[in-house]
């Protein structure tokens, strides 16, 4: 497991996110309204930031963020069960299709897509409180 690295500055993370900061912020601000604690861990990444934040409430990785130029990275992995929940919930449709065409693993499915919107913030929070369901 990758050890965590320096968490970045505000200015490093507006410089990179530029008008995507809000976006950013409104992420971590929605799950977080939702889920605290949420602990945000920063781990090494092949991205060209060089680092992914881990979005974790009570040692459970919630979510992926990863910044990228103008735009945010999301990842998240669902189990089966929150899967089904997922393709019957009012989700968009591509969120459904990426998810459709992820490969199961024990783990679940897991996806990757951009947002740069603010319009994109309900999708993700939405995407958590799924995953999150207690059975």
């Amino acid at each position: 497991m990758a050890a965590p690295v320096k968490s970045p500055s505000s200015n490093e993370l507006a410089a990179v996110l530029g008008p995507a900061e809000v976006v950013w912020a409104g992420i971590v601000d929605g799950i977080r309204a939702q889920f605290a604690p949420l602990d945000l861990q920063w781990k090494p990444s092949k991205s060209e930031f060089g680092r992914i934040c881990l979005l974790q409430h009570k040692k459970r990785t919630l979510l992926y963020l990863t910044p990228e130029k103008k735009e945010i990275t999301v990842a998240i992995v669902l189990g089966e069960r929150a899967y089904a929940l997922a393709m019957a919930s009012a989700i968009p449709a591509k969120i459904k299709q990426l998810f459709s065409a992820a490969r199961p693993y024990a783990e679940g499915r897991g996806i990757r897509f951009l947002v740069n919107s603010t319009c994109d913030i309900p999708v993700v929070t939405k995407l958590v409180e799924i995953k999150a369901t207690p059975k």
